[in-house]
């Protein structure tokens, strides 16, 4: 049995979500100055897009450090 990766459905890269949710979650950004770095490493998405990214992947990336301590 495979595992279906879960970024299938997208025309952006696992990269690229990976990076908006991550750099959502881990600063104290807001969603429109997650728009706005990405905008300068020249990737045209908008803040709702990130907000549905992070809808869609944002729980399992904060579970995963937790599930992976050293205890």
């Amino acid at each position: 049995m495979t595992k279906r990766s879960p970024f299938r459905h997208f025309k952006t890269s696992p990269e690229i979500i990976r990076l908006a949710v991550m750099m959502y979650v881990r600063s104290p950004l807001s969603l429109r100055n997650v728009e706005v770095l990405l905008h300068e490493r020249g990737i045209e998405i908008s803040h709702q897009t990130v907000r549905f990214w992070w809808n869609r992947f944002g729980p399992p990336h904060l579970l995963c450090p937790l599930q992976t301590g050293p205890f």
